[in-house]
């Protein structure tokens, strides 16, 4: 049987490009379902651990300036935590209808690799307790595994506590 070719991505072509070893997981009949909790529904139907998979959401400021925070797929994003570390007043989700104009990448399938700026960027410290997570590869049913230490660096991006509690 051949093996299936994934077409690259931007993200998967500036993690080559930096030398950052990944693997890819893709999940057929998932291009269109854009619903809440695409990303939990893709962990399940690999087998990922659940806390080892991690959304990409894009926020803006009152200035307009963005920030990207990655967070367990099953989590939701604490906006006042990530407004303090950022130093900034407050922080909104960026409307999914600008994602796109944005960072280049559609709603399911944003990656915080390969946007069109490069933006700050936090992921949650509890990516830290795995050698391996789980992030978008750029469009809806691709995900990308690699090392959260070599993203991190990658991004220049902070490990902070940015989920809600409880």
């Amino acid at each position: 049987m051949a093996k299936h070719k994934v077409a690259k991505t931007n993200a998967m072509r500036e993690l080559d490009q930096a030398h950052i070893r990944y693997t890819v997981r893709e999940v057929e009949g998932e291009e269109e379902d854009i619903s809440r909790g695409l990303g939990v529904r893709l962990a399940k139907q690999t087998g990922a651990d659940m806390d080892s998979q991690f959304k990409t959401l894009v926020c803006v400021a009152p200035n307009h300036d963005h920030v990207v925070c990655c967070i367990p797929v099953a989590e939701e994003l604490d906006l006042k935590k990530a407004a303090a570390v950022t130093n900034e007043k407050s922080l909104e989700l960026e409307s999914w209808k600008k994602l796109e104009a944005v960072t280049g990448y559609v709603r399911g399938g944003c990656t915080p690799v390969g946007m069109r700026k490069k933006f700050p960027t936090l992921i949650d410290e509890t990516a830290q307790l795995f050698d391996i997570i789980g992030i978008s590869g750029g469009r809806r049913g691709l995900g990308l595994r690699l090392n959260p230490m070599e993203l991190a660096n990658f991004l220049g991006a902070k490990f902070v506590d940015i989920v809600q509690e409880g």
